[in-house]
């Protein structure tokens, strides 16, 4: 009896410890997912890292509040006469200079264009990241700005990244959103932080995942099943939308890409940037991404 009651208490030891180890793990994990790393803009990466002046762009530094009391700021790069703009949507853990890349084409092509720093990002206030659910907000309050401050009529968006998840949440969600550009956008958040895990941490999706993402929505007040671009971006038409993603791309799969795009419905149009990298559509083909991002946004705001 003595010797089963010691093994009794054994395995509930090493049962305690297992838990509280399985649960540091967890809140470890969602803790990474709140907080991206350190970020620093890179010329390889980003191209521009000043302000818009770099391209000699006139611009004005602005700010505006999130419905839940963050303020949000940004550039705003005013068209002379024109009603149309487009706003940039960075990726996670980036900041407003990611869509720099395409400020001076779409500023020539006669849009305002306003990019700002997400929620926890940049110069915009402290938070948490949540994968673009609480983010779609700063998108909203963006759309707000230009319409009331600026009297813009036409507005579209471009986003990469988790910017680009985010960015059709937002336009699902908000028809005041004419057109979008969606490049290296995740399908499935779930999917890409499990594809994360594993690439990154050589962990299995189970069991952990499932209850990293329980933790992480407990602690952010978010619904992760309302965190999936894919579920929306077939609501979005007859608005149309562009999907961009390298098949080299190895952030964020490139079948995230094929499934925004088979969600999709018409119109619609999808460029593969064959060896590109994570949103590098641009260095890959400078001429042709500048060319049908404006060609875009001229035929459809």
């Amino acid at each position: 009896m003595k010797s089963g009651a010691r093994f009794i208490r054994i395995l509930i030891v090493v049962a305690a410890i297992a838990a509280a180890l399985f649960f540091g793990a967890a809140w470890y994990f969602s803790s990474v997912l709140m907080n991206p790393g350190p970020f620093q803009c890179t010329k390889e990466h980003f191209v521009f890292c000043g302000d818009p002046m770099e391209q000699g762009i006139p611009f004005k530094n602005v700010e505006f509040k999130s419905p839940d009391g963050l303020t949000i700021r940004g550039w705003y790069m005013p068209a002379i006469a024109s009603t149309k703009a487009v706003i940039f949507a960075h990726g996670r853990g980036a900041n407003r200079n990611e869509g720099m890349r395409f400020a001076r084409p779409l500023h020539d092509a006669g849009f305002a264009v306003l990019t700002f720093d997400f929620r926890h990002c940049g110069e915009s206030d402290s938070s948490f990241n949540s994968m673009g659910f609480h983010e779609q907000k700063d998108i909203i309050v963006a759309i707000d700005f230009l319409e009331r401050n600026k009297g813009m009529k036409r507005i579209g968006l471009i986003g990469w990244s988790q910017g680009a998840a985010t960015g059709i949440l937002a336009m699902a969600g908000d028809s005041r959103i004419r057109a979008g550009v969606f490049e290296g956008g995740f399908a499935n958040a779930s999917d890409v932080i499990a594809e994360g895990a594993a690439r990154d941490f050589g962990l299995p999706r189970r069991p952990l995942i499932p209850f990293v993402l329980w933790l992480y929505g407990l602690r952010c007040g978010l619904d992760t099943d309302k965190m999936n671009a894919e579920d929306v971006i077939g609501s979005i038409a007859p608005r149309p939308v562009y999907i961009i993603h390298g098949d080299a791309d190895t952030a964020v799969y490139y079948h995230h890409g094929e499934r925004l795009y088979a969600a999709a419905k018409d119109p619609k149009m999808m460029w593969t940037v064959k060896g590109g990298p994570h949103v590098e559509c641009w260095q890959m083909d400078r001429e042709r991404a500048e060319r049908t991002v404006r060609e875009f946004f001229v035929k459809n705001l």
